[in-house]
């Protein structure tokens, strides 16, 4: 039986100006999200019209490996401190499920 796979999607508002930054910090940040049991990819996207407008896209084996096995671990702490300095506002997350 095929496990359904989760998205996680996060729409991320950064602090104009500091865009390029935060991209950097996210290259940094990736291996912490990675290491998450039930993790299968991640990708992240930048708007054209909006350049400050980040999209981060995250496939889970299900919404508890995001909310308990990483929102819950050291490795989110981390995350944080990495990528909360850009924030513009509290990112705007959101969980689907394919149909």
């Amino acid at each position: 039986m095929m496990v359904a796979m989760i998205l996680e999607i996060a729409e991320l508002s950064i602090q104009p100006g500091r865009e390029d930054d935060f991209a950097a910090a996210y290259r940094q940040a990736r291996p912490l999200v990675a290491a998450t049991e039930g993790f299968r990819s991640a990708r992240m996207t930048r708007g054209i019209e909006s350049p400050s407008t980040f999209v981060l896209i995250i496939e889970w084996d299900s919404v508890e490996a995001h909310l308990k096995g990483f929102r819950e671990s050291e490795r989110f702490t981390r995350w944080r401190e990495l990528l909360g300095p850009y924030f513009a506002a509290d990112p705007q997350v959101r969980h689907t499920a394919e149909i």
